[in-house]
């Protein structure tokens, strides 16, 4: 094998020997057994975390789950991320991770395994390249930490088993983040355009929202890269052009294709992907509902009515404390500490270049969280969870490494262990009824650990100070372990899950607290219904129309048929008309309309909720009165709606 140090830095990396997947899954040959030994665990971990009761949540988020079966019955549905495999309209997100269950699906079949596998397979990839990527930078001991930390992180463990995008887009920002630290190693371009072409896919998974650790690479690589600045800068034009090309396909094709030959772009308001990414799913996200087409949060609420008031305090509130907020903290010390170390280290030092990093990545991400005035959920700070992870495995070295230099070095350490209990005990505060007395547990070790730490000490009593360290590490992870434990065994649906117990503002995990959940109930409801519509179905593309997501989901899971989700996600996207919906009812392709279907737990009642209009639903209320005025009312043998047939009106000529 043969390597390369970096000038400045004496630090040597392998250029040759395993393959860059087999370095990420086994490690550099020369490493000590015990640091394979330590990915393989904290792998191990994650798999049992994320793939134990897996099947608990059923089909989860039906809305991406219907998407996942279009995909697997449909190449066009795959390619253009259809909520049915008719095409009608797409769902308010970019295809990547449909795409991605709908090959799963096609690959073995409609079950809740195959729609949650791949999200429990990504968050297993992403904490293993996460101790590979964390390794490089600052060693294995931060690396197992850094591990353990992203494994148990509650919100990771809630989204690496539930079939929202921000599970694969998690796994494809880590990954990008690998590829950049091989290019600051080596300098090669290669692996600069590999980070990048890997935030274009993060862009086609969930638009905007990839763009985010942009800033991170971008500035690490100026200050850190090696050769002069002219290169440095030409090196990032060359990664920008890339980022637009492997983001852009996916919006480019869809703009070109007539609107005649695709299906509606869900959640925007002119059946524009453009106009969806910076509207609905961009601008509006941050800024609220008045930006670019509108859409961003219900009857004016900050944040959607799901994660609380703006601020600088938001991660830390009812909402996401509980999700992400418990090393946070810990995270902040670690980053502060490791950069004052390296304050005269080289330019090209690795481990400065790693806290430069990651530290972007938190406070950019945590910035942006924190003041979003449109729709935002507490599990988009999983994002959040690999930088937290890096800095707390970081920081943790690095704090221990100072009581070696300094007499009394050992009370930053114990500080960091003493603030960090305190919030995780003030976090356990807001459960109701889990684990009781956890806090108290966690603020007397971490008590007796910080005096152990904070005196100095060598020979013997440095290996008890040890110890105490490893102890002081394991309580502190008590906290978001309950939380974690108690996800594996709760069941989601809907919207917007939380991972955990339940807590003192009233949210809890599970579907109590998802929006519009879809349980057992309801797919009691959908038999009767499901063997009529398929039973009189006749050729209709549609088995039937409706204007709750939810009921559109669970019909179309529940039957394997296409479903028509008129107005999308909210029930408020013009489409179709009232004039193109009778002409498909002429035309033979609509025969049943199912009114008022809150019997299913509509995604925001029949019609409604807000959307990228804003609110209003007045296209779809329109077909819904057309419906029930011109239509034949029928009992199928169950309740959730009102079915009406609109056979006669197709005969008549749609009169």
């Amino acid at each position: 094998m043969t390597s390369i140090t970096r000038p400045g830095t004496g630090t040597a990396f392998p250029t040759e020997g395993r393959s860059a997947l087999a370095a990420v899954l086994l490690g550099q040959a020369e490493e000590a057994a015990w640091v394979r030994l330590a990915q393989i665990g904290v792998g191990a971990l994650a798999a049992v975390l994320y793939l134990a009761n897996l099947t608990i949540s059923g089909f989860a988020n039906t809305y991406y789950s219907a998407a996942a079966l279009a995909a697997s019955q449909s190449w066009p549905a795959w390619f253009f991320g259809s909520f049915d495999a008719a095409n009608f309209i797409t769902v308010d997100k970019p295809p990547l991770a449909t795409m991605l269950m709908g090959l799963s699906v096609r690959l073995l079949g409609l079950s809740s395994w195959s729609i949650l596998l791949p999200e429990a397979v990504a968050g297993i990839a992403t904490v293993v390249v996460l101790f590979a990527l964390v390794r490089r930078s600052f060693g294995p001991v931060a690396a197992t930490i850094a591990g353990l930390v992203m494994a148990l992180t509650p919100v990771a463990a809630l989204i690496f088993r539930y079939n929202n995008p921000d599970a694969l887009l998690t796994l494809l920002l880590v990954a990008a983040a690998w590829a950049f630290v091989r290019g600051l190693e080596d300098g090669r371009l290669r692996w600069i355009v590999a980070a990048a072409i890997l935030v274009g896919f993060g862009f086609n998974t969930k638009y905007l929202q990839a763009y985010l650790v942009l800033p991170a690479f971008a500035i690490t690589y100026l200050v850190a890269a090696p050769g002069r600045i002219r290169r440095r800068v030409g090196v990032l034009v060359v990664a920008l052009v890339a980022v637009g090309l492997s983001s852009g396909w996916w919006v480019l094709a869809v703009e070109l294709i007539p609107a005649a030959a695709r299906p509606y772009i869900g959640g925007s308001t002119n059946d524009s992907a453009l106009q969806l990414l910076l509207g609905y799913d961009g601008l509006s996200r941050i800024l609220g509902g008045g930006a670019v087409g509108g859409g961003g949060s219900p009857v004016g609420s900050p944040g959607g009515g799901f994660s609380g008031a703006i601020g600088i305090l938001r991660l830390l509130n009812d909402q996401f404390g509980g999700q992400i907020g418990w090393l946070i903290p810990f995270a902040l010390i670690g980053l502060v500490t490791g950069l004052a170390i390296r304050l005269r280290a080289s330019r090209l030092d690795p481990a400065r270049a790693g806290y430069l990093m990651w530290g972007l990545w938190l406070v950019v991400n945590g910035i942006v969280f924190s003041f979003m005035s449109g729709i935002i959920h507490s599990y988009y700070a999983v994002v959040l969870a690999p930088a937290i992870a890096a800095l707390v495995g970081a920081g943790t070295v690095d704090l221990w490494a100072l009581r070696g230099r300094f007499r009394f070095g050992g009370f930053a350490f114990a500080l960091t262990i003493v603030v960090s209990a305190v919030w995780a005990s003030l976090l356990l505060g807001r459960t109701l009824g889990s684990a009781p007395g956890l806090g108290i547990v966690i603020l007397v070790v971490a008590g007796i650990v910080a005096v152990i730490v904070a005196v100095p000490a060598s020979g013997a009593r440095r290996q008890t100070q040890l110890v105490a360290a490893g102890l002081g590490l394991a309580v502190l992870l008590a906290g978001p372990a309950s939380y974690t434990i108690a996800t594996v065994a709760t069941a989601y649906s809907g919207g917007d899950p939380r991972s955990g117990p339940a807590t003192a503002d009233g949210g809890s995990g599970g579907p109590t607290r998802a929006g519009g959940s879809v349980g057992a109930a309801s797919y009691g409801t959908a038999s009767a219904l499901v063997t009529y519509l398929l039973a009189n179905r006749g050729s209709a593309t549609w088995i039937v129309a409706t204007t709750s997501t939810d009921a559109a989901a669970t019909l179309e899971l529940a039957s394997g048929a296409p479903v028509m989700a008129m107005g999308g996600f909210s029930g408020t996207d013009p489409a179709p008309t009232l004039a193109a919906f009778k002409a498909l009812v002429v035309s033979g392709q609509v025969r049943y309309v199912l009114v008022d279907s809150r019997g299913f737990g509509g995604a925001f009642g029949p019609g409604g909720g807000f959307g990228p209009d804003g609110g209003s639903a007045s296209t779809a209320a329109s077909i819904d009165a057309w419906a029930s005025s011109v239509g034949r009312a029928v009992s199928y043998g169950g309740f959730g709606g009102i079915l009406y047939d609109l056979s006669g009106v197709a005969a008549a000529g749609g009169s």
